[in-house]
């Protein structure tokens, strides 16, 4: 068997353990929620599309579905990087199952895509990588119209998006669409250079 299969067989055991112990077993780490509810976050959503796309990957090799995750979860570091960290303190988004699919995953699948994939992919492919982010945006800003944002524990607004306001929480959603768009951006350019 070939590294990169095994390392598809890591990442999807990974994100399948840190689900399960985050769906059965208590935790007190920052955003994080016990059962279903932990599918609110694109952080947890992100990991899944991962571990399912390197199930895909082992089964036919299909290396859009792998870019797609990758930018997915890579997104997600950049966010505990750039605004959660600040915001939350990056131990408690570097800590129990936060530090697998906040760091441990996207890592791997940035890596993994970058170095072992042999496809190129192209604007095409950099547009439908944005597809799951766009999606999460549009669900998280509306179910925060619908259900109203609420308060903390029982917020609707869990990642702090809408604290100041709903035209500055789009103006992230937007920004957050480019950056993901970046990220695919960036990682078609460094393979072309590759």
């Amino acid at each position: 068997m070939n590294k990169r299969k095994v390392l598809n067989i890591i990442i999807f055991l990974i994100v399948l353990i840190t689900w399960l112990r985050m769906v059965f077993a208590p935790s007190d780490v920052l955003l994080t929620a016990r059962g279903l509810a932990s599918l609110k976050y694109f952080t947890v959503l992100s990991n899944l599309f991962e571990g399912i796309a390197c199930v895909i990957w082992l089964l036919n090799d299909n290396e859009k579905i792998k870019y797609a995750a990758a930018v997915s979860v890579t997104l997600t570091l950049i966010v505990v990087l750039t605004f959660l960290g600040p915001l939350y303190g990056y131990v408690v988004m570097f800590v129990g199952v936060s530090f697998r699919m906040h760091l441990i995953v996207p890592v791997a699948a940035l890596l993994e895509v970058i170095f072992w994939s042999k496809a190129s992919f192209d604007l095409k492919d950099n547009l439908l990588a944005c597809l799951p982010m766009g999606i999460y945006g549009i669900y998280y800003i509306g179910n925060n119209i619908i259900n109203g944002i609420g308060e903390w524990p029982f917020t609707n607004d869990w990642y702090g998006f809408l604290t100041w306001g709903y035209p500055i929480g789009i103006m992230f959603y937007t920004i957050i669409l480019f950056v993901v768009f970046l990220i695919g951006f960036a990682i078609r350019k460094i393979k072309e250079r590759l």
